[in-house]
């Protein structure tokens, strides 16, 4: 069983399986990760990457978009938005799914975590200083710089294009990801966010709906910014 939708499910359920798995290792009380940091985040998050394009690809979705960002891009370019229902339904349910999958893996760590900040942020970003604007401007410049680097990677040979997604995605952690951890993906933040407020944690917290619109609508910009920059060539 393969379609599109199935393959953008699959994909992204894998991406945030082992991308806010690793936050939750790195967070949660007494796991064999606590602590390890940024650097560990970027690299696994960027692995992530590159292990979901293959599954989504198994499955059906050849183009393995994973986030929205990518198939708005897409949309704006082609002016063909026919198919943008199936990419978006898929990988917001495909992200809710992957972070079922981390609460279950690390439900006995999640139990016994008391802060809320630690917790939440296993599901979803939060800006390191919170300044609205400039919240919005680092989301949807990445997301920008994220297309258009897509966009060149066209010109690589076929074979090389996961892992040179893995490698933008390695680039932007580590390069801009301090400011609102980089979610450049409003799949990859509101699926989780979504799984934050209904999942029976001990001590969540909220679920910070007073920022969550930056990651979707930032993003969305950036690749729209993107997809433009792209035509002037």
């Amino acid at each position: 069983m393969s379609s599109i939708f199935i393959g953008e499910l699959a994909g992204t359920a894998t991406l945030l399986y082992l991308g806010n798995g690793v936050v939750a290792n790195m967070l949660l009380k007494d796991t064999k990760g606590n602590g390890t940091g940024l650097l560990a985040i970027a690299a696994a998050w960027a692995f992530a990457v590159t292990v979901a394009i293959f599954v989504s690809t198994y499955f059906g979705s050849s183009g393995a978009h994973l986030n929205p960002i990518v198939t708005i891009a897409g949309c704006v370019k082609s002016g063909d938005w026919s198919l943008f229902p199936t990419f978006i339904g898929a990988q917001l349910l495909g992200a809710m799914l992957g972070q079922l999958l981390v609460w279950l893996h690390y439900k006995p760590h999640y139990d016994v975590t008391e802060d809320k900040g630690a917790i939440r942020a296993s599901f979803c970003t939060d800006p390191a200083i919170k300044n609205t604007p400039f919240n919005f401007i680092s989301e949807a410049f990445a997301s920008a710089l994220a297309v258009v680097a897509l966009g060149t990677f066209s010109t690589i040979e076929t074979g090389l294009g996961p892992f040179m997604v893995g490698i933008l995605v390695w680039a932007i952690g580590l390069g801009l990801g301090g400011t609102t951890g980089y979610a450049i993906n409003p799949a990859r933040d509101l699926g989780p966010r979504i799984m934050h407020a209904i999942l029976p944690i001990p001590n969540k917290g909220d679920s910070g709906w007073d920022y969550a619109w930056i990651p979707v609508l930032g993003p969305a910009a950036g690749a729209v910014l993107g997809a433009f920059i792209l035509t002037l060539n």
